[in-house]
């Protein structure tokens, strides 16, 4: 019986093209700083969005996307490179393949160090947790500095609360939202961290902050039922669950509390996350102006 067709995403089919216009076998690193200078040519369409990681620009989920293509046949299972299959070249039939063909031929010669260091050169944010940026730009002090001055200054930063929402975000996305802010320390304050939307379970999320350098915490006792959400539908239900989660929920939970108290107090910039993109539809409000009361006056929370 032949295997059914692999339905793909349109970045997904992006992605296909553009390793197929760049002869449809790419080694990984060159691959992902490819892929990055074709998104920011293309930025009104732009497929992936990226975050700085060790070797620069990294996208989580063309990974991900990686491993779904590998298992539908259409890239070979090698973990070196990104290689098109006789079947991957088949699902591309019939596409409009331009952009990915002027991209390679401006970029045809573009490989290895050089590749990686014109990246830094043009966009150095993405180099600033680059463990190699030195040895590719060679001594170069200026897009060393850049790269320097690309990255949040932690003394700006220290011992403050931000929250955050993932709903509507990107993995990538919402992760240089908290490294814009200085977040070092990222607390979940959901009750059972698992989501349908890619980049946001427990195990995934905790790899993708530390692969940016923020810590990641799990704080389940300070979240709320999914039994108790279920209702939900204008504002005043909401505040209604928030009033009795202030009153009868959070003041049990002063061993948490003070657990984030002692990070503050510590240097620490923690985020307290969950889903909702509103904070007023979410707990993680309640928790922030508690630990306001907690802090001080001086002490206002952030939502980003």
């Amino acid at each position: 019986m032949s295997r059914p067709a692999t339905v793909l995403f349109e970045r997904q089919r992006q992605a296909l093209l553009l390793l197929e216009a760049l002869g449809g076998e790419v080694g990984n690193v060159d691959f992902q700083k490819l892929l990055f200078l074709y998104c920011q040519e293309n930025s009104a369409t732009a497929p992936y969005e990226f975050v700085p990681y060790k070797f620069g620009a990294f996208s989580f989920t063309s990974y991900a996307d990686r491993r779904k293509l590998v298992e539908g046949e259409l890239l070979d299972a090698d973990d070196s490179q990104w290689r098109l299959t006789e079947a991957g070249r088949t699902a591309l039939k019939r596409t409009d393949k331009s952009a990915a063909t002027a991209f390679a031929q401006r970029h045809r010669s573009m490989r290895g160090d050089a590749l990686v260091a014109a990246t830094y050169r043009q966009f150095p944010y993405y180099a600033t947790r680059s463990e190699i940026a030195a040895r590719v730009l060679d001594g170069d002090r200026v897009a060393l500095q850049n790269i320097e001055r690309a990255a949040p200054s932690p003394k700006a930063t220290i011992g403050r609360v931000c929250t955050i929402g993932y709903e509507g975000r990107t993995l990538e996305n919402y992760l240089n939202a908290l490294l814009a802010a200085g977040v070092t320390l990222l607390c979940d304050v959901r009750r059972n961290p698992i989501s349908r939307k890619y980049g946001f379970s427990k195990s995934t999320l905790a790899n993708g902050c530390a692969g940016v350098g923020i810590r990641y915490e799990h704080l389940r006792e300070l979240g709320i039922d999914s039994e108790q959400r279920q209702s939900l539908v204008t504002q005043a239900d909401y505040d209604a669950l928030f009033a009795d989660y202030e009153r009868h929920s959070l003041p049990l939970q002063r061993s948490s509390l003070q657990q984030i108290v002692a990070w503050l107090k510590a240097g620490q910039r923690v985020a307290l996350t969950c889903y909702e993109s509103l904070p007023q539809q979410c707990h993680r409000h309640c928790v922030a102006e508690t630990l306001e009361a907690e802090m001080g006056k001086r002490f206002t929370a952030l939502h980003l």
